[in-house]
């Protein structure tokens, strides 16, 4: 079960016969069982992906709401009832406001803390459990292994991913517990942010990349300005190969805080002048992208989404 680590098990994901998995799923190995966009045929090929599948909890989302509402303050014993009670769901274009308690959440669902005003420090934990109106008790962050000091008040964007939605709320520390575990309470949120998931996101980057393409080969430095699971498009100084070469892209990126430098395979899509007509924007469609690699590029792009406004 090492590989997988960074991997979550899909077993309370809502999946049906006859619809299509939006993410890829693996096995408890790390290899791929179904691509995303596979239809789900039969209800023994339903339970088996439920039983067996784990995926990416970056890949489960594409556009996470970054206009929260604001951050709930502790409710004591004595607030009365009305004051605690959290509001109907609204509608909206593209997510929706709902509470709490409908949203089917299981004690061990993985939740990500991302800190207010610091977006760079992000911390992975677990659901222990909650007090109705009260605070979410969740394990305590940590980096490398030791608990991190959160401060009282200090405020969190939380997201979780199960099943084929991405939820978001505002909520701030109640108070670091210590022993004998040590876990946290945050603040219970009065409603919380639902987006349901889409694929085939681009992230606005500006990333530096290796282009090798053509034959005989030719190699030149890109300026990748969008980056997607299928591709990213770039652009180089002179215009390097033709429409429908095939060639190799190397590039870095900051995952889950950890710098990972992938190696892809491409295929050259569309090649056409910038608008200074001084270089050349290029259009790369990612081919046989290895399982370890997709994880990786799944998670930079769903994370970069999650910092945009």
């Amino acid at each position: 079960m090492g590989s997988t680590i960074g991997l979550m098990p899909i077993k309370h994901a809502e999946i049906s016969v006859g619809e299509t998995v939006p993410w890829p799923v693996y096995d408890e190995q790390g290899h791929l069982l179904m691509a995303s966009g596979v239809r789900v045929e039969t209800q023994n090929q339903l339970n088996s992906l439920l039983e067996h599948g784990y995926c990416n909890p970056d890949a489960m989302w594409d556009t996470i709401p970054s206009k929260l509402t604001p951050v709930s303050r502790p409710v004591s014993a004595q607030s009365s009832p009305a004051a605690s009670t959290p509001a109907p769901a609204q509608e909206s274009n593209k997510d929706t406001l709902m509470e709490l308690d409908s949203v089917r959440w299981n004690v061990g669902e993985t939740l990500y803390l991302q800190v207010h005003d610091n977006v760079a420090t992000r911390y992975t934990v677990k659901l222990i459990g909650f007090v109705k109106n009260m605070s979410i008790l969740v394990t305590a962050p940590t980096i490398d292994g030791r608990s991190v000091i959160v401060r009282d008040g200090q405020t969190f964007i939380v997201r979780a991913f199960p099943g084929k939605r991405a939820y978001a709320f505002s909520a701030s520390a109640i108070k670091s517990v210590y022993t004998p575990h040590a876990y946290l309470h945050i603040t219970y949120p009065k409603q919380v942010r639902c987006s349901t998931i889409r694929q085939g996101s681009r992230a606005s980057v500006k990333i530096i990349a290796s282009v090798t393409i053509g034959d005989p080969e030719q190699t030149a430095a890109a300026t990748l300005g969008d980056l997607s699971m299928g591709g990213a498009s770039g652009v180089i100084k002179k215009a390097l190969g033709k429409k429908g070469d095939v060639g190799i892209i190397k590039f870095k990126v900051s995952a889950a805080g950890n710098d990972e430098y992938l190696t892809l395979n491409f295929i050259l899509r569309s090649q056409a002048p910038t608008e200074n007509g001084l270089e050349f924007r290029h259009g790369f469609e990612f081919v046989d992208v290895s399982a370890q690699s997709k994880l990786i590029l799944s998670a930079f792009v769903h994370q970069t989404l999650a910092e945009m406004d």
